[in-house]
């Protein structure tokens, strides 16, 4: 990692805790040129308008008076090209998204370990810092002066990234991260066997490759530079046969005919802000949807609906007498029991219908494209598979209580689970451990 470049760079550091501000303050002083400190987002924004000449902003992200977040989206409109460092306890993904929409290079967590906010700097400032070596080099790549080539090349393999030099359609250098990744031993040997590193970028859903082009006239290079930084991402397999995620950097040089092209890897970032989503829409116990994805799902749902006029039918179920389960055997048995139910549920519908967690002992399941007739049959299905399940783990036989409705026109979503709800209290009412209807 280059610490070096820290020594060359002038700092906005902003936080609004007195000690933290003042500890990390004097961390970041040490090992930097020169530190401009602010208390909050509104007087970050201030000192930056008045040293233009910052290279990098290390900011936390709930402040008074103007979080860190918009005090960034405004000075990215000023410089879009100032690299930032988040330092924050956030773990939603709608941060992660913001973060990432508004441009922030890297992140430290709260509480700040002192080593990783140095490693996000260094990680931050050196594209910065390889674009004004290049640009301090100054030679013509085309004329490939033995001097040019060697300084080119000792930069390049400084950078903790992957980092190659490419005209529009061949690569002209690369630094030994690239070679380390790829497990090759020179740029020759790479082109032998692959004629553009564009080729390996994986064709999966969310990331960019070149399969995207196909309705393009434009080269992968050029349509990357008119992407947002967000959307500019791929997927690259190493050598050992493990994927990483990148984010893209494009520089051009020479009016188009030069670019430095860097690969920041973001794999764990974007594995965080995976789990985190995985954790906003499903129940945590079951590995069930939970009710926020519901909301979003029969969104969708409706408007297909009617688009297509196609059934929608809704199944609402609950375990019978579950409290009393409970409290004869304990919650933890109960938990187990909860964990049963959603493999059994989901083991016995298609997969594009939706199981929920409705909420405690209470499943719900959507689906498209069926009728009130089908639903019976599904709920059923579902209720003699519970009914018949079997476990050395169970202390006695599950039975559960079924409602099943269908959408009809004019109806909303709480109208929709009113329905089936009224259903359900029917399969109760009439014994338990049998499936009720509710038709207009």
């Amino acid at each position: 990692m280059n610490k070096e470049v820290l020594k060359n760079i002038k700092v906005l550091y902003v936080e609004d805790e007195n000690d933290v501000r003042e500890f990390t303050g004097k961390t970041i002083k040490a090992i930097v040129k020169e530190i401009i400190i602010a208390a909050d987002g509104k007087e970050g924004l201030e000192k930056f308008k008045e040293h233009l000449d910052v290279d990098l902003i290390v900011t936390d992200i709930n402040m008074p008076k103007m979080g860190g977040l918009e005090m960034c989206a405004q000075i990215k409109e000023i410089n879009p090209a100032i690299p930032i460092v988040i330092t924050s306890a956030h773990n939603d993904p709608n941060f992660l998204k913001k973060a990432i929409d508004v441009g922030v290079s890297a992140y430290a967590m709260k509480p700040i370990d002192l080593y990783q906010l140095i490693e996000s700097m260094i990680k931050a400032v050196e594209p910065i810092f390889l674009r004004k070596q290049l640009e301090e080099v100054n030679l013509s790549l085309e004329e490939k002066v033995e001097e040019g080539i060697q300084k080119v090349k000792s930069i390049l393999d400084a950078q903790d990234n992957i980092v190659f030099v490419s005209s529009s359609n061949i690569i002209t250098n690369v630094n030994k991260k690239f070679l380390e990744f790829f497990g090759t031993d020179s740029l020759e040997e790479f082109l032998n066997n692959v004629s553009c590193v564009s080729k390996l970028f994986k064709n999966e859903r969310g990331f960019f490759s070149t399969d995207t082009l196909k309705n393009s006239d434009k080269n992968w290079i050029e349509y990357l530079q008119n992407l947002s930084e967000v959307d500019r991402v791929v997927k690259i397999t190493n050598k050992d046969g493990i994927d990483r995620v990148f984010t893209v950097n494009i520089d051009d040089y020479e009016q188009g005919q030069h670019f430095v092209i860097s690969l920041t890897d973001i794999t764990e970032l974007k594995e965080k802000s995976n789990l985190l989503e995985y954790q906003a829409s499903h129940d945590l116990l079951t590995g069930l949807f939970n009710r926020q994805k519901f909301h979003e799902i029969f969104g969708k749902e409706i408007r297909r609906d009617k688009r297509y006029q196609n059934d929608l039918s809704l199944i609402l179920f609950d375990i019978d007498h579950f409290k009393k389960f409970n409290d004869e055997f304990g919650h933890n048995m109960g938990d187990e029991v909860l964990k049963f139910i959603a493999e059994v549920v989901t083991r016995s519908v298609r997969e594009h219908d939706t199981v929920v967690r409705w909420g405690g002992e209470e499943f719900l399941v959507l689906l498209p494209e069926t009728n009130i007739d089908g639903a019976m049959k599904v709920a059923e299905k579902i209720r003699n598979a519970i009914q018949e399940f079997k476990s050395e783990k169970l202390p006695k036989q599950i039975t559960a209580s079924f409602g099943v409705t269908t959408l009809d026109e004019g109806d909303i979503e709480e109208e929709f689970i009113k329905k089936a709800d009224i259903a359900l209290y029917k399969a109760k009412r009439d014994g338990r451990n049998i499936v009720s209807s509710y038709t207009t």
